[in-house]
């Protein structure tokens, strides 16, 4: 008999799960530990360091309330499959790799006068 043979004449058995030291099973859950972990890091939003260097500069600063338009403008560009984006949030305007979650820099009203702003996709006006 050839060795193709032998394997088409020998049956497929299912796997098993996997399991634990003790010899029971994992249980799969409907989110995993590692998918909680994903989704909480999805929704922190990061600042670049030029960034940062732009808003001591321009005396630009985010409380909690800047915060949460923030990520909800982040999340709109995401469900809109933006990839880069300006946001404008009054007289601040925001450039923000979506994908990444990091906004790569802030300008007040002042600095947004007369400028171009590049490499975006999109943009989210609140």
């Amino acid at each position: 008999m050839t060795v193709d043979k032998l394997l088409l004449s020998q049956q497929v058995q299912p796997v098993s799960p996997l399991t634990r030291a003790g010899g029971k099973p994992v249980q799969k859950t409907g989110s995993s530990v590692f998918d909680k972990v994903l989704a909480s890091q999805t929704e922190e939003i990061k600042f670049s360091s030029h960034a940062q260097q732009r808003m001591r500069s321009r005396n630009i600063s985010f409380g909690p309330q800047e915060m949460n338009l923030l990520q909800s403008a982040v999340k709109k560009a995401r469900d809109k499959g933006a990839r880069e984006s300006l946001i404008l949030m009054g007289d601040m305007a925001l450039v923000v790799s979506i994908k990444n979650n990091t906004v790569i820099t802030a300008m007040d009203g002042q600095s947004i006068k007369e400028n171009v702003f590049t490499n975006i996709d999109s943009a989210v006006v609140l």
